[in-house]
C-alpha cells in the first residue's frame, strides 16, 4: 500500500493516549486457552518436592497430582503436558511403556479428578532410562551410540499404553529419525486412529534445560544430545524437521525453546500456516525470569507476559508454559 500527502506527525500516538482504546485495537491477545501447563509426577504418596531451579514447581505424587489438576480446571487451564519420574529405571525405559507405569496411572487420576482437562503425554525415554539418553544405547567402537530404530518400536509401544490410560494427546520429543511414522503406525494398530501427534519437530540441542533435568530427573549420564537434538545455529534445518513430521503423520508441531528462537517460529507458521503450532517455554526461560525478578532485577509479571505475547505474535497458537498459572491470576486481574 503507497500513502502520499502530508501526515500530522502524531497520526501513530493517537491509537496509543487511551489504555481502552490500545485494547481494543491490540493485534495480539493472550488468553488462558493458549496455554498449557508442564506436570512432573513421582511415583510414592504423599510428597509435593520443590524443584530448586525452578521456584514455585514441584514433584508430585499422584495424590498431590490430583489437587494440582483440580485446581487448574478450575483456573480454566485447558491441557497439561506430563513427565514421569519412575521408582525404577533401566537401559530401555521399559517403565514407560508399562499400563501400571507412573504416567498411565496419573493419566487415568486426571480423568477422574478433572476431565476436562486436554492430557498431552511426552513420549520419550530419557525419563525412564538408568542412562538418561533419549533413545537405546547401541556399542560402538567410538564409545556408544543411540540406535535409532530400536527406539522406535519402545516410542510406539509408550505412545500406545499412555493412549490406552487415557491420553488425549501424544507428543514425541526424543528428535528420532522417524519417531512420528512408528507412532501413528502403531496408534493406528491398537485403533487409536484419532489420537493427534504433536511432534517436538523442531527441539534445539539448547542450554536452557538444565532446570527440566533436575525436575524429571533426566540428565545424561554420560554424553551429550548433541546427536539427536539440532544445533542452535540451525534455522532452515527447521523448516526440514517439520516437513518430514508432517509427511510421517503429525497433526501439530512444537518449537522448543521458544523465546530465543521466534524466528524459527515465525518461520514454520509462514511455511506451514494451516499446521496448529505450539511452543515450549522452557525451564531455563522460566528460571531466568524468576532468579531476575527475586532480585528485584526485573517486573516478573509484565516481563512474562511480554515474553509469552511476543511467543504468540510470532506464530505458536498456544505455549507450554510453567507460568500458567500466575498468567491465568495475572489476566483476570486485568
Amino acid at each position: 500500500m503507497t500513502f502520499s500527502g502530508n501526515f500530522p506527525q502524531t497520526r501513530m500516538r493517537r491509537l496509543r493516549t487511551n489504555p481502552k482504546l490500545q485494547d481494543l485495537v491490540r493485534e495480539t491477545h493472550l488468553s488462558v486457552n493458549d496455554l498449557v501447563q508442564p506436570l512432573f509426577i513421582r511415583e510414592g504418596k504423599g510428597e509435593k518436592k520443590p524443584i530448586a531451579s525452578m521456584p514455585g514447581q514441584f514433584q508430585l505424587t499422584v495424590d498431590h497430582l490430583v489437587e494440582e489438576v483440580k485446581e487448574l480446571s478450575a483456573l480454566g487451564v485447558r491441557g497439561v503436558i506430563l513427565f514421569g519420574i519412575p521408582e525404577t529405571k533401566d537401559a530401555t525405559g521399559s517403565s514407560g511403556s508399562l499400563d501400571s507405569g507412573i504416567i498411565a496411572t496419573a493419566i487415568r487420576k486426571i480423568k477422574q479428578a478433572a476431565p476436562d482437562l486436554l492430557i498431552i503425554s511426552d513420549i520419550c525415554l530419557c525419563e525412564y532410562t538408568d542412562h538418561g539418553h533419549c533413545g537405546v544405547i547401541a556399542e560402538h567402537h567410538h564409545g556408544y551410540e543411540i540406535d535409532n530404530d530400536a527406539t522406535l518400536k519402545i516410542l510406539a509401544e509408550q505412545a500406545v499404553s499412555h493412549v490406552r490410560a487415557g491420553a488425549d494427546i501424544v507428543a514425541p520429543s526424543g528428535m528420532m529419525d522417524g519417531m512420528v511414522q512408528a507412532i501413528r503406525k502403531g496408534l493406528d494398530q491398537a485403533g487409536f486412529i484419532t489420537t493427534p501427534i504433536l511432534s517436538y519437530a523442531i527441539k534445539y540441542c539448547s542450554s536452557l534445560y538444565g532446570p527440566f533435568r533436575e525436575a524429571a530427573e533426566g540428565a545424561p549420564q554420560f554424553g551429550d544430545r548433541r546427536s539427536y537434538q539440532m544445533d542452535p545455529a540451525n534455522g532452515q534445518e527447521a523448516l526440514r524437521e517439520a516437513l518430514l513430521d508432517l509427511q510421517e503423520g503429525a497433526d501439530m508441531l512444537m518449537v522448543k525453546p521458544a523465546s530465543i528462537y521466534l524466528d524459527v517460529i515465525y518461520q514454520i507458521k509462514e511455511k506451514f500456516p494451516g499446521v496448529p503450532l505450539g511452543a515450549y517455554h522452557v525451564s531455563g526461560e522460566f528460571a531466568m525470569i524468576k532468579a531476575a525478578a527475586q532480585n528485584g532485577w526485573l517486573d516478573e509479571q509484565k516481563v512474562t507476559l511480554e515474553i509469552l505475547t511476543s511467543i504468540k505474535r510470532a506464530g505458536a497458537d498456544f505455549i507450554i508454559t510453567y507460568f500458567t498459572k500466575d498468567v491465568v491470576r495475572w489476566l483476570q486481574q486485568k
